[in-house]
C-alpha cells in the first residue's frame, strides 16, 4: 500500500519531505494535512483525497523564505538538515494554531521530531523568534 510519502517523493518529486524510519518515530516526514501535522510515512495515500497538504516546499511564497525558514537560518538550528523539513512544518502547524507559545509548547510540538545535530535549543529558539516575528509583523513575517 502506497504512503504519503511514496506519493509526495516518488510521484510528485517533492523530496524535500524526507523518509527516515519508515516507522513514525523520528518525525522527518512530517508534513501539515488540514492545519495539523502528521507523519506521511504512516498515512495511507488512499487516505488524503480531497484534503489540503503542505509539504516544505510549499513554505516559501514568491521566492521569499517563510519567517521559520529565516528564523531556523539565523539560530543555527539547521545542521545536517534531515530534520529540518518536518521539523519546520510541526513548528508551522503549532504557530497556525497557537501564534504565542511557550517553550515547554514548543517541546511539545517537536517531540515527535528527532534531531541527532543541534541539540534542540537553536531550533526551540528559532521557533520562538519566528513567533515573534510573526506576531510583531501581523502574523505573515515580511511582506
Amino acid at each position: 500500500m502506497a504512503t504519503l510519502l511514496d506519493i509526495l517523493r516518488e510521484q510528485l518529486g517533492l523530496t524535500g519531505t524526507k523518509k527516515g524510519c519508515g516507522a513514525g518515530d523520528c518525525g522527518a516526514c512530517t508534513v501539515i494535512m488540514d492545519k495539523k501535522a502528521i507523519l506521511s510515512c504512516l498515512t495511507p495515500a488512499m487516505q488524503v483525497t480531497g484534503r489540503e497538504i503542505t509539504t516544505v516546499e510549499g513554505l516559501s511564497r514568491n521566492g521569499e523564505l517563510h519567517p521559520l525558514q529565516e528564523a531556523f537560518i539565523e539560530c543555527g538550528a539547521v545542521q545536517c538538515g534531515f530534520c529540518t523539513p518536518g521539523m519546520l512544518l510541526s513548528a508551522k502547524a503549532l504557530l497556525d494554531q497557537n501564534p504565542s507559545p511557550t517553550q515547554e509548547e514548543v517541546r511539545m510540538a517537536i517531540s515527535g521530531n528527532l534531531c541527532r545535530c543541534t541539540g534542540y535549543k537553536k531550533i526551540i529558539d528559532a521557533i520562538m523568534l519566528a513567533s515573534k516575528r510573526m506576531k510583531d509583523e501581523g502574523g505573515q513575517g515580511k511582506k
